[in-house]
């Protein structure tokens, strides 16, 4: 009884063609699949059974394959009763006649997989010890049943593997990309998105504090890591990644995307402010301008897309002095002072500049800090320490360098 050549046909050109899945490697699965199903059903203790399938005419033909030996790969009476002692039966589907140092692997003889080398040679007068015999073996009534499910069940398998790998292939290849989802469901804290292909965790950490997500609603957000599941491929994401705005920036800027504009370092406290410094390589090109764009138009479409954080963009420097004085922009510094040793900088403004600098909950030393990787001591002009911010412990950790 063949199979129903029909249906067979639709599902294997399905994962030839739209999955992608090799033809020999499809059929070699559905032969290994038959083989151990005919085994399991008509089989007996230590055989080796292989399948060969006919795709066109839906028919399994199968065989038995017997090794060649003498009586040099044959353990003796006492190394067989050692063994079974041991408990250790010869029943692997592997062939046993592999070498451990350098030495052929003594086997048990087995009728049932093993021929000897004289009787072999009735067969094939060229055999030779570890030689492959085949027998054809009868093939049952029903079993174009067991064959055709056996092939179904293979064939869902191998659709539903190649489905999780491709998919998973597709995320871990945009993993710190933006992607838009649309949320499908809220479970607690945790947003499921679903990407199109798959859907994607936005687990309650990597959320930005305050901001709501409907059912339905398209949201952004960053790649953070795709990896392999059981289930099929998990993909998780963020809002909240410092990382996240730097690809929003490179979304609006030409200039970011050819190259000539880099980001070199970025802080965020995600939904209140970020600090991003960056850099041009080409002469005539202004890096804060290029982000900020005609009538601000760039850094608005980002800002819109966070929520109306607030984004301080600062040109990067080389120099360390000049560069921590930018990053506690908008207040402007009368001095700085640093000890690259200890990675410190005593800063010291006007009167009137102290609350900017400072910022509200001590937020701008704190962004700048993060950003430069300094300890911020910030000083008026009498010399009074009146707030001080470190990179050190937690903060440190949520440095980001681009």
């Amino acid at each position: 009884m063949p199979l129903d050549l029909k249906n067979f046909q639709s599902a294997l050109e399905e994962v030839l063609v739209e999955r992608g899945i090799g033809r020999e490697k499809i059929l070699e699965t559905i032969e290994m699949a038959l083989a151990a199903a005919y085994k399991k059903d008509y089989g007996k203790k230590g055989q080796i059974i292989r399948a060969k399938f006919d795709p066109k005419v839906g028919v399994a033909e199968f065989y038995q394959v017997k090794i060649a030996v003498d009586e040099s790969m044959l353990k003796s009476e006492e190394e067989a009763t050692l063994e079974e002692g041991e408990g250790r039966p010869e029943e692997s589907g592997r062939e046993e006649t592999e070498e451990i140092e350098g030495e052929p692997k003594k086997v048990r003889f087995n009728p049932e997989r093993h021929i000897m080398l004289e009787e072999a040679k009735k067969i094939k007068k060229d055999a030779a010890p570890g030689d492959e015999l085949i027998f054809s073996l009868e093939t049952k009534e029903d079993y174009g049943r067991i064959a055709a499910q056996t092939a179904k069940q293979v064939i869902i398998q191998r659709i539903r593997e190649a489905e999780r790998e491709s998919i998973y292939n597709e995320y871990a290849s945009k993993e710190g990309q933006i992607v838009s989802g649309i949320v499908q469901r809220i479970e607690g804290k945790n947003v499921f998105l679903d990407l199109g292909r798959a859907t994607a965790l936005l687990p309650k950490e990597e959320q930005v504090r305050g901001e709501r997500y409907r059912i339905g609603e398209r949201i952004k957000a960053y790649l953070l890591l795709a990896e392999k599941n059981p289930k099929g491929p998990g993909i998780y994401l963020s809002r909240s990644h410092p990382r996240f705005v730097a690809k929003l920036f490179e979304t609006e800027v030409p200039e970011i995307q050819s190259g000539i504009v880099e980001v070199k370092a970025i802080a965020r406290e995600a939904g209140l402010r970020t600090k991003i410094a960056v850099s041009s390589k080409e002469d005539g090109v202004d890096p804060v301008g290029s982000l900020v764009g005609q009538k601000g138009i760039r850094v608005g479409t980002v800002i819109s897309e966070l929520g109306g954080e607030k984004i301080d963009i600062i040109e990067w420097r080389e120099d360390t002095e000049e560069f921590i004085a930018k990053s506690l922009s908008p207040a402007k510094v009368l001095e700085v002072e640093i000890n690259n040793d200890k990675k410190e900088a005593k800063i010291k403004v006007a009167e009137d500049q102290l609350s900017l600098a400072i910022g509200k909950a001590g937020q701008n030393v704190r962004l700048a800090a993060k950003l430069t990787g300094y300890k911020i001591d910030i000083r008026s002009r009498t010399g009074e320490t009146v707030a001080s911010a470190s990179e050190e412990g937690d903060i440190a950790d949520k440095t980001e360098k681009i």
